[in-house]
């Protein structure tokens, strides 16, 4: 596990040059390999390049080093990730008479590169950024994983192609500062985040998960290409307890495999269905008690632990329990958002940042229960399809309409409560007669119509998500199968795995998410839906597939997910600094929102006269990192 950074200078400089950039973008991203470093600068006739990397080390303490050569030293590879099927992939090539000089993942993409070229991406099972140069072809290839467990950046300017694991890599090395992209703005004023492959600055982008990047080095042009997977044909008549026992087989295997490692492990234990599995097989494998590590908080009502100590209890782990309250936050949020590089405002970024921080005093990587919902059909959202068309068939669009603008005032609340009346209102906001009801639900900060009407009218893009629909060659996702897909590509890409990897890495911690396996994806991609999801109940396989091993009813248990409570802390620790953001002065400066709104729209929830908290935080969030990067 590391981080990554690269520059192709399109007219020939020196190496020193070359190699005093990438000191400095290594520098920047120490926290995520903290252990060594390693570089390579080369100068030819018409131009210079240089790859360079930080390790933490997990796998091949010893011989591990990047960067790694060929025999014949034209080809190099800088790494970060983790390769889980590396050993297989090696005894195969070893048969076919390929001699390895280490035993890292790193030298397996390599040799596999050597043999089949970019053919081999597909078979790598893990998570990774990577770049490969190769001179006998005078390109560069940049790639990144099945799922984009890890981050790739990239942008190409009249002088440079740059590369990196983190954005201020890139930021810092320009001789000039990035616009902000107005893509990037209404993509985390819906969303919350920023998926792939844009960015909140104009002309850097992404790589979008499993994908690679093809440089050419005479020509210096660049494309994107997507890495062509095998898929799994449709499970014909296969019956329930087959199939049942095969995604059991599966998840064990995938956790065995991402138990590889040559340092102390444990997992986040956080009680719910996901991380108690992997927690449970990892217990059953490891030959002592594992490590498992939980956050809470000390508002009760958002504190879930009680749950993750019962998991603990039955699988006899030594378990580590931690609790933050609002001086915690105000502490260290400025580290927090800020490492992102870009707005961010997924609540849950703050636990997770804890829980990494505190975990990495004990181990160096730990397993987490990540990408279950999206791999089995566990979030409440996928409801949406089922209620939309009972409820579109029953209610005309006009009768929804006064409903709609009612509940905005008799299911107003003026706290952070995420209760039934928060939830009844989310649903009736994402109510589609037209078919976009599941892009509506994932817009977790503002809807479309609520956008239109914070931005000015410079700033604001419609039909934001139209590219989007096209990769998914539908306009309206209805299936359970399509809103799985959706979320691939934007929420888990976009959000889940960015909150995990700049937290945990913040933290100098690995986490591996043994769900997030292309095997496993596959598989469940075969199944009937109603395997998935039977009526209203959400991951029925893995649950079935494991309620014998947990006490009655347990996996059946509601959740009320990782997030905070920020919506109080923005009326309280944080109210000052978020006033300072609504100055009529500053807001006219800046020129992207629109006063008569937004004011009174924060003014609002500060004072408790209506709960806004979402849509305060994203602000709140895309404000903080302006002015830092804007205005400081």
């Amino acid at each position: 596990m590391c981080g990554i950074n690269g520059i192709i200078n399109k007219t020939s400089c020196s190496e020193n040059e070359i190699t005093a950039a990438l000191t400095k973008m290594n520098n920047l991203i120490i926290h995520r390999g903290p252990d060594e470093d390693g570089f390579i600068a080369t100068k030819q006739d018409n131009f210079s390049l240089g790859m360079a990397m930080r390790r933490l080390s997990i796998i091949d303490l010893s011989t591990g080093k990047q960067p790694i050569y060929s025999d014949d030293k034209k080809i190099v590879i800088v790494f970060n990730g983790e390769i889980y099927n590396y050993r297989e992939l090696k005894s195969k090539l070893e048969e076919s008479g390929t001699v390895f000089k280490t035993n890292s993942d790193t030298e397996v993409i390599l040799r596999l590169y050597e043999k089949h070229g970019v053919e081999s991406f597909k078979w790598l099972d893990g998570m990774f950024g990577f770049s490969i140069y190769d001179q006998h072809k005078n390109k560069v290839f940049i790639a990144r994983d099945f799922f984009g467990e890890k981050p790739l950046y990239y942008t190409s300017t009249s002088k440079q192609f740059i590369w990196a694991s983190e954005l201020k890599s890139i930021v810092n090395v320009l001789d000039f500062k990035p616009e902000i992209s107005k893509k990037g703005v209404n993509l985390f004023l819906r969303l919350t985040y920023i998926p792939a492959p844009y960015s909140i600055y104009d002309n850097i982008f992404k790589l979008e998960a499993n994908h690679y990047i093809a440089y050419d080095l005479k020509t210096n042009a660049h494309k994107v290409h997507e890495i062509c997977q095998e898929t799994l044909p449709k499970e014909e008549n296969i019956s329930f307890e087959d199939a049942k026992k095969h995604v059991k087989d599966l998840v064990y295997e995938s956790v065995n495999s991402r138990s590889i490692a040559d340092v102390p492990l444990g997992t986040f234990l956080s009680g719910g269905v996901d991380s108690s599995i992997v927690s449970l097989c990892l217990s059953q494998s490891a030959t002592k008690k594992i490590e498992t590590f939980s956050i809470g908080f000390k508002e009760a009502k958002m504190d879930e632990t009680a749950k993750s100590q019962l998991v603990a209890k039955m699988i006899g782990s030594n378990h580590h329990e931690f609790k933050i309250g609002e001086d915690d936050l105000k502490n260290n949020i400025h580290e927090i958002l800020l490492n992102f590089d870009e707005p961010f405002s997924d609540t849950a970024a703050l636990p997770t940042y804890f829980v990494s921080k505190k975990t990495r005093d004990y181990v160096k990587v730990a397993l987490t229960g990540d990408g279950g919902d999206e791999v089995f059909g566990g979030y409440n959202k996928y409801y949406v399809g089922k209620m939309n068309t009972r409820y579109t068939n029953i209610v005309p669009k006009p009768i929804h309409n006064i409903l709609l603008n009612s509940s905005k005032f008799l299911l107003a609340t003026k706290n952070d409560n995420r209760g039934k009346r928060f939830k009844i209102k989310k649903m009736l906001k994402s109510v589609s007669y037209e078919g976009d009801q599941y892009w509506d639900i994932i817009s977790l900060a503002n809807t479309e119509k609520e956008l239109s009407e914070i931005l000015t009218q410079p700033y604001y893009i419609d039909n934001l998500y139209g590219e989007y629909k096209d990769t998914l060659y539908s306009n309206k996702a209805e299936s359970l199968t399509e809103f799985r897909h959706v979320d691939k590509i934007l929420s888990l890409e976009g959000g889940m795995l960015a909150k995990v990897d700049r937290t945990s890495m913040q933290n100098s911690l690995e986490c591996r998410a043994p769900f997030l396996n292309k095997k496993l994806w596959d598989y469940t991609n075969t199944l009937p839906e109603s395997y998935l999801m039977k009526g209203w109940n959400k991951k029925h396989i893995l649950k079935e597939a494991f309620k014998d091993q947990f006490p009655d009813e347990f996996l059946e248990k509601s959740k009320k997910g990782f997030g905070s409570p920020v919506g109080n802390w923005l009326k309280s620790s944080l109210k000052k600094e978020l006033e300072s953001y609504i100055e009529p002065n500053y807001l006219s400066n800046q020129g992207i929102f629109n006063l008569d709104i937004m004011i009174p729209l924060v003014q609002n929830h500060l004072d408790s006269k209506r709960d806004n908290t979402f849509r305060v935080w994203a602000f709140y969030c895309f404000q903080k990192w302006y002015s830092n990067i804007y205005l400081n």
